[in-house]
Formats: C-alpha cells, sequence, structure tokens
C-alpha cells in the first residue's frame, strides 16, 4: 500500500497516519536523487516514510535535510529517531527550538501536561534527543540549496514562536506547518477546501499569525503544502478566510473572557457553533456531530490555547 501522494515538481506527501487517516503529513522535496523532509510527524511516521523512499528510488543515505516548521510533537516528534535513521541529514529548525531538540524533557513534560502520560507514550513513544552538531539554526531569511534547489527560510510566528515556513524557490510554493491553519479532506467540497486556525497552546498571538499570512502572501505563492493536511491553491481566498476566522476566534474568546469557571466550556462551544456553522456553509453536507467528532481534538486545545492567550493579554508588558 502506498502512503504517497505525488503533486508536481517533486513535491510529495506522506499520510503520517496520526490519530487517523490524512490527518498529518510528512512533506518531501526531491531534486535530482538528493530529499528533503519537511515535519516528521511521529516515531510511527518512520516506516511509511521509509516506503515513500523506497518508492522514489531515494536511498536513506539521499536525504540532506528534515526541515521542522515548528517543534510541537505532531510535527516534530520523530526527528529524533529519523535524524538516526538518515545519518546524513541535518536537521532545520527555528533557534527557539534548537534546545528542545537536543534535550526534549520541556516538550514531553509540555505534551504530558496536556494529554496525561499513557496518551503521551501511546501517541508518541520515546521522544529522541538530536546531536546539535546537525542543527541548523533556522534564521529567517536563510538559504539552503537540495541539490541546488534553493530553499529559503521565513520566521512566521502566531501559531508558535518557534515556526518557520519553508518556501520552495524552484516553484515559489510554501510550505507552513500551521502558520496558515488546517484543512481535512473530509470537509472539501470538489476543489473547495475549509481552513481554519490552529490556537493551540501556549504561544498563539492573532496579530502576529495575521502578519505572518501577510508575509507569507508577499511571495505571492501559487500553492501552499499544510502538514494537516496536503496542497491548497486557492492561497488568495485562503489567507482571506484565516484573517477572517483568525478574528472570530479572538471574538469567541473576549466575549467569555470575565466567566469563570465556565470560561473554558464557553469558549470550547462557541468555537464548536462556529465550525459547524462555516463546514456547513461551505456546502458541506456532514451532521454537525460527524464534524464535531472529526474536529473534537482540535476544538478542545484551540480553546485551551485562547484561554492562555486571554490571560497572557491581562498580563502587565
Amino acid at each position: 500500500m502506498s502512503f504517497l501522494t505525488a503533486y508536481q515538481n517533486g513535491i510529495y506527501a506522506v499520510d503520517a497516519l496520526y490519530l487517523r487517516p490524512r490527518l498529518a503529513a510528512v512533506h518531501l522535496i526531491k531534486e535530482a536523487d538528493r530529499v528533503a523532509l519537511v515535519d516528521t510527524g511521529t516515531n510511527d511516521s518512520l516506516p511509511r516514510v521509509m516506503s515513500a523512499l523506497d518508492e522514489l528510488g531515494v536511498s536513506i543515505q539521499q536525504v540532506d535535510y528534515i526541515f521542522l516548521t515548528h517543534i510541537h510533537l505532531d510535527h516534530a516528534g520523530g526527528a529524533g529517531l529519523m535524524m538516526q535513521q538518515f545519518s546524513n541529514a541535518r536537521l532545520v529548525v527555528h533557534p527557539r527550538g534548537v534546545r528542545h531538540m537536543i534535550d526534549p524533557s520541556k516538550l514531553i513534560e509540555g505534551a504530558t501536561a496536556v494529554y496525561g502520560k499513557e496518551e503521551m507514550a501511546r501517541l508518541y513513544g520515546d521522544v529522541l534527543p538530536v546531536d546539535p552538531a546537525r542543527i541548523v539554526e533556522a534564521t529567517h531569511d536563510l538559504r539552503l540549496a537540495l541539490a541546488g534547489r534553493q530553499v529559503h527560510i521565513l520566521d512566521t510566528p502566531g501559531h508558535a514562536r518557534h515556526h518557520v515556513c519553508i518556501r520552495d524557490e524552484k516553484t515559489g510554493h510554501i510550505f507552513t506547518g500551521d502558520a496558515f491553519g488546517l484543512s481535512y479532506p473530509e470537509f472539501d467540497i470538489g476543489s473547495r477546501q475549509f481552513v481554519f486556525p490552529g490556537t493551540t497552546p501556549v504561544q498563539f498571538d492573532p496579530e502576529e499569525m495575521h502578519a505572518s499570512i501577510d508575509l507569507v502572501m508577499s511571495f505571492n505563492p501559487g500553492a501552499i503544502y499544510l502538514t494537516h493536511f496536503g496542497q491548497v491553491h486557492d492561497v488568495p481566498g485562503t489567507a482571506r478566510e484565516m484573517h477572517r476566522l483568525i478574528d472570530a476566534y479572538v471574538e469567541i474568546a473576549r466575549r467569555h473572557k470575565n466567566t469563570g469557571k465556565a470560561r473554558h466550556d464557553l469558549i470550547r462551544d462557541g468555537l464548536a457553533q462556529l465550525m459547524v456553522t462555516e463546514i456547513a456553509a461551505i456546502g458541506c453536507t456532514l451532521a454537525s456531530t460527524a464534524i464535531l467528532e472529526i474536529l473534537k481534538h482540535d476544538i478542545e486545545i484551540n480553546a485551551q490555547g485562547l484561554e492562555v492567550w486571554l490571560d497572557s493579554e491581562s498580563r502587565p508588558r
């Protein structure tokens, strides 16, 4: 069974099978006989990445780079294991993320606080450290060459302060991690995709997310690639909707800011109602119960992230 989706110009997606099919992708860029990965998924992604490389006729020695859009474990949890496997690769990660790749204990602690110890072990297993000598700091405007193909780093906070986007200069397309939202194929109506913001704990910042979307749009990309999930072509339309939905999230959060113990439930329920309404508006005929089951995890952690942002907004600067 192939887990590989081919796009064009040597760009591919591997289904990481994180939680369910087509929720998270490991993207590949292939130029000549060299390969770069964009995000890794979890340790469980490795067999599917290996299968994809075999399908493409590429050996493990021909993987030159692993680019991390950010260090949340659904994007970076498999980095340590893959760096062990791909012995010639260098890990390219935001400067704020470097120390966490060298010593992932804080990442593990944070994820355990969100998911619990048992679920953490089930989802992510052993998160392995990376040799600091093999790490490249992904500073803004850095350019690296993959068999002569230039790859351009963009600093894109908002979802997280350690987030970058990766621009492929050959196509002009951009790998946006979670900076440009998430989109699940279950909601697609023909070529129309529903893309929504991710406001996961603990570093969501709406102003920075707006600015990062504008930075991506300044390059006028013909397509973007979301880790959750895959290629998006209507980039201008997606940008407009992302800006609108970020503001809608903020309005829901602020509406319930001073509601005490009920705050979390009210924000979560407000997000749930917004998602059902927006998805129905594009013509999706899934029942609201089915929509909410698919988005249950996202709605919960987005509500948590909005609460952290509300509390940070209230603190003296």
